[in-house]
């Protein structure tokens, strides 16, 4: 049994679909009523089923900062971090919020003892924010993220400028 709590999460970059990332378990970038509309949640929705949204909805609202484990649906992960980075459906955020919903996810996924996560853009979709913003914010979060059991977060996003910010900051 391993008591050093240093460990350091190995973050990988990849270009690409956060449904096709060889991960545990992939985080939403969601709202707090657990809707799936739009963005990389519409995506998620449609590839896991309704049955994803649903158990979303039943535990919201779920507030920024906090997250929700549901399963994966038809997707092969185990499950499905829904980290809101909003309230409200489509709305402009800070940038704190995309920090924030990062720990979050990171957390959750740490406390139900999965090894690795897969992470999307968060926020610059109809958040607003910018790439080189969020990519910056996401980072720092990792690196001062102190796991117990997570070894390995995967940033991955069809984006080549999220992709390209994330490497930058890398």
């Amino acid at each position: 049994m391993e008591s050093e709590s240093s460990k350091e999460l190995e973050i990988v970059v990849v270009q690409g679909s956060l449904l096709d990332v060889d991960v545990q378990v992939i985080v939403n970038a969601a709202n707090s009523h657990g809707l799936m509309g739009g963005g990389i949640a519409g995506v998620i929705r449609r590839v896991a089923g309704f049955q994803v949204e649903e158990e979303a909805r039943k535990q919201a609202p779920i507030p920024v900062g906090m997250a929700v484990l549901t399963s994966g649906g038809r997707t092969k992960f185990r499950g499905i971090i829904h980290a809101p980075t909003m309230s409200e459906p489509a709305m402009r955020i800070p940038l704190s919020n995309v920090g924030i919903a990062t720990r979050a996810a990171l957390a959750l996924a740490d406390e139900q003892g999965f090894l690795s996560l897969g992470f999307p853009g968060l926020g610059t979709g109809v958040g607003r924010v910018s790439h080189m913003d969020a990519a910056r914010e996401m980072i720092e979060e990792i690196r001062r993220f102190n796991p117990e059991m997570l070894q390995s977060v995967v940033l991955v996003d069809i984006d080549s400028l999220m992709v390209q910010a994330w490497r930058e900051f890398l």
